[in-house]
């Protein structure tokens, strides 16, 4: 099947201003920009991931599309295989027809939620995608897997197009943003973000009949070691200036990468009176609507995108 008639909105790349990096980049003739990409669908993997929280995973998990070239570069970052700009990615940039066999595979195994991860320089691919997965039958839920660094104005784009969001609400400290993610504008784009997300989807998660979340906000937090203040930070800001019924998932996935092994702070693991001062505060705070990952989970969840299976 020809898919040149849903590639439209790829044209938009030609003076990108998606994300708040606010390149101007001209994607269309070279990668370019703060996250060094092009007009291609650079994805190194398409996968079921049953690692998500449970109302994301359900019992078939989620097909995932994980985006390449991450518009953030957290220094500490997990998928640092896939997102890091200074990794070359020609191998992972995919044409549209083997990303739409992939998808519509894993959706004939009887999965129903489609992930972006990472998708917020990727914003016209997201679009290409669900145009052309829609039109072949498929009504999957949308997932939007954000570092939370978006613009308020992209997201109005997805508006009654994306199901869940499920943004990464990171930093508080500006300064702590600027050191490990050279972003010093995180915050502030970030409670944007969240407002607008809010504004489109509301408070409540809404679930189907087999208790997997249909539309709705689920805001993941990750636990930095030497960090608390700032975690303490964004539960406040969440449960005062968005709404105590928010979803949050906790999560103490933290360790160090190889990349970051002998960072003074981020050399090590968060510890577990560390991630209890965060539930505690959850707590006091009345944010009870979540979940919180088992303080063991750093042991585990540690992907690998050199295999074909990442999470496996």
């Amino acid at each position: 099947m020809n898919y040149d008639a849903f590639t439209a909105p790829l044209q938009q790349l030609g003076d990108c201003a998606f994300c708040p990096r606010n390149c101007h980049a001209n994607r269309l003739i070279s990668p370019s920009g703060v996250c060094r990409s092009d007009a291609s669908f650079s994805i190194a993997s398409i996968c079921i991931h049953r690692g998500e929280e449970p109302v994301i995973s359900g019992k078939n998990g989620i097909c995932n599309i994980f985006f390449t070239n991450c518009n953030l570069q957290c220094i500490y970052c997990q998928n640092y295989q896939i997102s890091d700009i200074r990794v070359t990615h020609a191998a992972q940039k995919m044409d549209i027809s083997v990303v739409i066999s992939q998808v519509t595979q894993i959706l004939d195994q009887g999965v129903n939620k489609v992930g972006f991860v990472s998708p917020s320089h990727f914003i016209p691919q997201v679009q290409v995608i669900i145009a052309i997965v829609e039109s072949l039958g498929y009504k999957p839920v949308w997932v939007y897997n954000s570092n939370g660094y978006d613009k308020p104005e992209t997201l109005r784009l997805l508006e009654g197009v994306i199901d869940v969001y499920l943004p990464d609400f990171k930093y508080m400290d500006a300064l702590l943003a600027y050191e490990y993610s050279g972003a010093r504008d995180y915050p502030g784009f970030a409670m944007k973000s969240i407002r607008e997300m809010m504004r489109q989807k509301g408070a409540m998660l809404f679930l189907d009949d087999e208790d997997t979340a249909e539309s709705g906000i689920i805001i993941r937090h990750l636990v930095l070691p030497g960090q608390v203040e700032n975690s303490l930070q964004v539960m406040r800001f969440l449960a005062e200036e968005i709404s105590p019924r928010i979803h949050i998932s906790l999560m103490a996935q933290y360790y160090p990468t190889t990349r970051v092994q002998n960072h003074r702070q981020l050399g090590r693991s968060v510890t577990e009176k560390e991630y209890q001062l965060v539930v505690e505060e959850m707590e006091r705070l009345g944010l009870y609507y979540g979940w919180i990952q088992e303080f063991e989970s750093n042991r585990y969840y540690r992907p690998d995108f050199d295999q074909s299976h990442p999470f496996e």
